[in-house]
This record gives structure tokens, sequence and C-alpha cells, in this order.
């Protein structure tokens, strides 16, 4: 992928790529405020239902969280292959936790819980972050619950992090899911950008990268929104062609017709 426009704009790296530092991130108020609940939420042992649209910044809410618990108190799992089955689930498990995984379902469970266990004793907290969970097979949302269950059920010894999109909230919701959706004490929901969170954001990145000058117009920054619709990832791409868009025709501002071309060119791919 093409990387001239950096030196066009005098940019010292890529102001919209996902490779950025975790405490370099920037969130908006709204989202800060959601990431206080989450860690909150951790930090009393509690699980948490994590949703939003695709694009919204999830995994940068994830990676922000990262960022925000201590270390020395918690141990965070992420795993993102959601769409196996309960053996090859807790087998993804094992090899997130760094065990050898055995060769049943039972015995892995095993090898996961009794991990879990010791970690208590060693007064570290794990949390498992489990991405894309809207794509879990049912047999694993059965199980997940028993997954939660220590010295009887009286020991809060894991925390589950759920994270998908929002049809998830609607699945545990059905009659069969209710001990794993009793067990999740929070329900976050992320929502979009508005208009001065997608500004804000701009200004953010161009600043990270060494800009402090105006490269996009107020126009073409409300275009970028409406094109995005609030979405992270959207925004990111989106703002990456119109930057290169409007390096291809020497222009140092990036203005409400470069982002027009962007959009329509977008649209009639799409079509």
């Amino acid at each position: 992928m093409s990387t001239s426009y950096l030196a066009h704009f005098g940019f010292s790296s890529a102001p919209f790529s996902k490779e950025i530092p975790d405490d370099k991130l920037w969130l908006p108020s709204s989202k800060v405020s959601l990431i206080d609940e989450v860690c909150e939420a951790l930090k009393d042992r509690e699980s948490v239902l994590l949703t939003g649209e695709p694009g919204v910044g999830k995994t940068c809410v994830l990676r922000a969280i990262r960022q925000r618990l201590p270390q020395a108190g918690f141990k965070l799992t992420y795993c993102h292959n959601a769409t196996l089955g309960r053996r090859d689930f807790y087998r993804q498990l094992c090899f997130a936790l760094g065990l050898s995984p055995s060769a049943t379902a039972a015995a892995v469970f095993w090898a996961v819980s009794q991990h879990v266990e010791e970690l208590g004793r060693e007064r570290c907290h794990p949390v498992f972050l489990l991405d894309e969970a809207h794509l879990l097979h049912q047999d694993v949302l059965d199980h997940l619950h028993i997954l939660l269950n220590y010295q009887w059920d009286s020991k809060a010894l894991l925390s589950l992090v759920l994270v998908g999109l929002p049809d998830l909230g609607a699945r545990l919701a059905m009659r069969r899911n209710r001990s794993l959706a009793s067990r999740l004490a929070r329900y976050v929901a992320i929502g979009k950008l508005t208009p001065d969170d997608t500004a804000e954001y701009i200004r953010k990145r161009l600043e990270l990268v060494g800009c402090e000058k105006e490269v996009f117009t107020s126009d073409a920054v409300a275009m970028l929104h409406e094109g995005a619709d609030g979405a992270h990832r959207d925004l990111d791409r989106l703002a990456t062609l119109a930057l290169r868009e409007a390096a291809r025709r020497k222009k140092k501002l990036v203005e409400r017709d470069v982002v027009s071309r962007v959009t329509a060119a977008e649209e009639a791919e799409a079509a």
C-alpha cells in the first residue's frame, strides 16, 4: 500500500494506522467512562458483556482496558477464534495460557480450571477476553458458565469479557443461556462516534504523527463522519484514502471535494 502521501504532508508515520501503541490510543470521553466501568467490574471480579456494531472500536476498548489494569494483579488472555467447537475452544484457550492441551475435552477443561485456581492462589485474577463472541457455538455457550464455578460456586476466581455484535445480547437472553447470562454482572454497549468525536479523533491522530496544522477542512471532516457512519475503522480507511487523493492532486488541504470523490468511489465499488 502506497505511503507516498506521508512525505507530501510531512507526517512521521501513517496517522490512521491501527499499528499504534496502547498508551497512544485516543478514545472519546464516552468511551473513557465505559472503560472505567469495565475496569471497575474486573477489579470487583465480575464478568462483562461488551457489545457494539462493526468497526466502532471494540478492540480499541480492549486494548485500553489492557493498558489500564495493573499488570501485577491481573492476567489477561485474549481469544478471537470463536468458530470452534467446545473441545477445540478449550484447546485454543490452553495454548493462549501457555498450557499443553490434552486429548479429551474433559482433560482440557480440567487444565484450564486448575490454571485458574493456581493463579488465584498467587493472588492474580485471570480475565478471559473472548472476541467475536457472537460467533461462539451454542455448545460453548452452554458450557461457559461452568468455567466460572469454583469452590461450589462460592469463589469468583475468573472474569469473562464476552465481546461481540449487539445480537450477542439477544442470544444470551434465550432461556437456554440464562445460566451464563445471570453470571454477567454488567452489560456495556459501545456507541458510534459523534461528529465532535470524529473531529477530535482526526486532530489527535494528526498530532501523533507530528502535524499541528489543519489538514482537513471542517466540511471534509463532516463528510468523513457521515461516510464512516460513526465507525472508527471506516473513518480510518476513508481518511487515509482522502489523504492519498489530496496528495495525488498536489493539494496540501483535504477539502470537501476530495472526500466526496473518495466516498463516491467507495460507493461505486460496493455497488
